[in-house]
């Protein structure tokens, strides 16, 4: 199931701040006739550190009615509050997710044996399949290899999105990993590497706007066309590097903004591009004839 290209959908918001439903829905079809395997609702790059909880359901409820079965839906309903996490994936699994995208928690700093009491309560809990996202960078730790193979071991905890940035950890975990756990690229611009390694896919945020060639790379990487792969993932490094200029997911939303598909509204402490980094990247999406 967790192969390929899975987008880490932006939350268009109406410049009354709400949740522009209708944006939404328009994103889902542009992604699923682009040809992405997945869509993952209200993660980072879908802001969800500051939606509420009723929002983070109406995000989630929306994907999936206009997903419509179409393609998995893998649900943001990861906290740094265990009980929480174990809550909005219950309403996540009855809304009719296929998965849930659990995070690190975030700020607590918990011990390995903490993230592994975490993620195995809530895969306790609910029935559904979990992929875990560890990403240091926001979660001030990281999932150490020991404590994420023991996780492996879960039934219900199917993959990981690896965002640790280090090919060697990434490297150690995919060669002692189990046959059906899956590791993902939480980094566009690790995808190639991490699937020249034996990763399956992606979480893009790149797919967002080029759902087409994102498909089309890790498609290539899977099939074992090493030589197209490794061309695709050059041609849109400069994407790679671009919707990075700032905190994710400013640049990326700027750029959905750009190509109209949404207002671009963020919630702070988000806030607009920077001038300078505007122009950059423009010239970058007019240079790979995205604009």
């Amino acid at each position: 199931m967790f192969q390929g290209v899975f987008t880490a959908l932006i939350t268009p918001f109406a410049r009354d701040g709400k949740i522009d439903e209708q944006a939404l829905r328009k994103l889902v079809d542009f992604q699923i006739d682009g040809g992405i395997d997945g869509l993952v609702p209200v993660g980072t790059t879908g802001e969800s550190p500051t939606l509420s909880p009723e929002e983070t359901e109406q995000v989630i409820r929306v994907v999936i009615e206009q997903a419509a079965g179409r393609v998995p839906v893998i649900a943001g309903t990861g906290s740094n509050c265990t009980d929480k996490a174990i809550h909005m994936t219950e309403i996540a699994k009855a809304a009719g997710a296929t998965a849930s995208l659990q995070v690190a928690p975030y700020y607590n700093k918990p011990t390995g044996e903490g993230f592994f009491r975490h993620f195995t309560a809530i895969a306790d809990a609910v029935d559904l399949p979990i992929v875990v996202y560890n990403i240091p960078g926001r979660a001030g730790k990281n999932i150490e290899n020991p404590i994420m193979l023991r996780l492996a071991e879960h039934k219900n905890i199917v993959a990981v999105k690896e965002a640790s940035g280090s090919i060697a950890q990434m490297m150690d975990l995919i060669a002692k990993k189990p046959k059906d756990f899956n590791v993902l690229s939480g980094d566009d611009n690790m995808t190639f590497p991490l699937m020249c390694l034996g990763g399956t896919g992606v979480v893009s945020v790149a797919s967002n706007i080029v759902p087409d060639r994102m498909k089309q790379l890790t498609r290539a990487a899977l099939e074992g066309d090493w030589d197209r792969a490794r061309k695709l993932h050059y041609d849109l490094l400069p994407l790679f590097k671009g919707i990075f200029l700032e905190t994710n997911p400013i640049p990326i939303k700027a750029g959905m903004a750009m190509k109209g598909f949404v207002e671009e509204v963020y919630r702070l402490p988000m806030c607009p591009l920077s001038q300078e980094n505007r122009k950059a990247l423009t010239g970058i999406l007019k240079q790979l004839n995205i604009l």
